[in-house]
C-alpha cells in the first residue's frame, strides 16, 4: 500500500499529529497494534489518575477542552477528550496492526514497512514518504532485576496493572519507584488502609500542583532561575525540610532539571503529609529479596504481602525499526536531544519522546506537519 505519510502508533502523540497534518491537508494513516486508541490511557492506568498539570498546558493541537473539564483532568475526562479529538479530526486510525520492522528503501525513496494484522494473522506491507514513529516512551512495562526476586511468594506487579487500592487494605504493600505513579499509588494505598511503603533512591523534587501551575505559567515572562527559586520557596515553606523523612532535592532547580534531563518532578496529590507523619515509610533502594522479605541498601529490612514496580517504561523502537543511520540510542530513543528530537532523516519523524508530556506531545506534532508541509510545498 503507497502512502505519503504512515504513523505508527494511536496515543495521543500519533493523534495529535494526524491532525496537524489535516491543518495541511496532507493524507495519512494511523496503524496501532492494539484494538483500540490511546490503550495506556483506557487500560493500563489507575482509577484515581488525574493529569498532573492543569488543562491549559495539555490540551492538543488546536482542540482546547470542553468549558466544564475540571483544571486537572481525570483519566476518565481526558479519555472522552480523546475520543472527542477523533471524532472531531475524522481520524481513523486501523488496529490490531502490529508493525514488525520499517526500513528506509534507498532506491524507492520510501520507507518500507511490515505490519501484521493480529486477528488474521496477515501481513501487510506499506511503502510511505514519510514515517512517524508515535509510539512513545511508554512502550512495555520496565521491571528492574532485583536479586532474588523470584523468590517473593507474594503479588508483584507493575504499576500498569495497578487499579485501586481497595483489595489491599491490611496488607504490607511496598512500592517501588517514586515519580508521579509511585507516589500516587502509595498515597491510594495508604488511603485504603494498606500498611505502605515506599523506595525512594534519588533525589526528587515534591511540589504544590498551584506552585507547577504558577511556574509554568510565569517561566513564559521571568528566567527560568527565578522562577525555580520561586518555585522552591513556595514549597519549602508548605512542606518543610523533607530530607528528614527521607526525600531530598536535587539541586538543580525543578523546571531547569525538567529541561536539561526530562525528568519531572512529583506534583503532590497528598503523599507528602503521609510521609511525615510516618503513614507511608521511606526506604532506600533494594538490595535484594528473599522470599517475603525485602532486604534495603542501608541493611534495613521488612517483610511485605505485596510488590508494585512504579518503575516506568521503555520504548520498544530498537526490536523492529532499522536504523542504519544510527539515529536512536540504546534505550530507543532519538540520539538527538531536545528540541531536535523529533526529526529523523529520510523522512523519518519521532511524535512524543520529548519527555515533556502532553505539551512536548503538541510541539513535536506541529513540527512534524509543518515540516512535512514545507517539502510537500517545494515538491509542488
Amino acid at each position: 500500500m503507497e502512502l505519503a505519510v504512515l504513523i505508527i502508533g494511536a496515543g495521543p502523540a500519533g493523534l495529535a499529529t494526524a491532525a496537524c497534518l489535516s491543518q495541511h491537508s496532507i493524507p495519512c494513516l494511523i496503524v496501532e497494534r492494539e484494538d483500540c486508541s490511546a490503550s495506556l490511557w483506557r487500560n493500563r492506568t489507575y482509577d484515581r489518575l488525574k493529569l498532573h498539570l492543569a488543562k491549559e498546558f495539555c490540551a492538543l493541537p488546536y482542540m482546547p477542552y470542553p468549558p466544564n473539564t475540571p483544571t486537572y483532568v481525570p483519566r476518565a475526562e481526558f479519555v472522552k477528550y480523546l475520543d472527542l479529538y477523533i471524532e472531531h479530526f475524522d481520524i481513523q486510525p486501523r488496529f490490531c496492526i502490529a508493525v514488525e520492522s520499517a526500513a528506509y528503501d534507498v532506491p524507492g525513496k520510501r520507507w518500507a514497512v511490515v505490519a501484521r494484522d493480529t486477528i488474521s494473522g496477515a501481513e501487510i506491507r506499506y511503502a510511505a514518504t514519510y514515517l512517524v514513529v508515535a509510539t512513545g516512551e511508554n512502550g512495555v512495562e520496565r521491571i528492574p532485576a532485583i536479586p532474588g526476586q523470584e523468590s517473593f511468594p507474594g503479588e508483584a506487579i507493575h504499576s500498569s496493572m495497578y487499579k485501586s487500592g481497595r483489595g489491599y487494605a491490611g496488607q504490607r504493600v511496598l512500592v517501588v519507584g517514586s515519580g508521579n505513579s509511585g507516589m500516587e499509588i502509595a498515597y491510594d494505598l495508604a488511603r485504603h488502609g494498606a500498611d505502605t511503603s515506599i523506595v525512594i533512591r534519588s533525589p526528587v523534587h515534591i511540589v504544590t500542583k498551584e506552585s507547577m501551575r504558577l511556574g509554568m505559567t510565569l517561566v513564559k515572562y521571568m528566567p527560568v532561575s527565578i522562577v525555580d527559586r520561586l518555585i522552591m520557596m513556595k514549597d519549602n515553606f508548605f512542606f518543610g525540610d523533607l530530607s528528614k523523612h527521607g526525600i531530598v532535592r536535587p539541586k538543580m532547580g525543578p523546571l531547569l532539571l525538567k529541561s536539561k534531563t526530562g525528568r519531572s518532578s512529583v506534583i503532590d496529590v497528598g503523599a507528602a503529609e503521609l510521609i511525615k507523619n510516618e503513614i507511608i515509610k521511606v526506604f532506600k533502594g533494594v538490595s535484594k529479596i528473599a522470599g517475603n522479605k525485602v532486604i534495603f541498601e542501608g541493611g534495613k529490612e521488612s517483610t511485605f504481602d505485596a510488590i508494585v514496580f512504579a518503575t516506568g517504561y521503555k520504548s520498544t523502537l530498537n526490536n523492529w525499526l532499522k536504523d542504519n543511520k544510527h539515529m536512536l540510542n540504546n534505550d530507543g530513543f532519538p540520539k538527538k536531544g531536545y528540541p531536535d528530537h523529533w526529526k529523523g532523516e529520510d523522512g523519518l519523524y519521532f511524535a512524543g519522546f520529548a519527555r515533556r508530556g502532553l505539551a512536548g506531545i503538541t510541539m513535536d506534532a506541529k513540527n512534524i506537519a509543518s515540516n512535512i508541509a514545507s517539502f510537500a510545498t517545494l515538491s509542488v
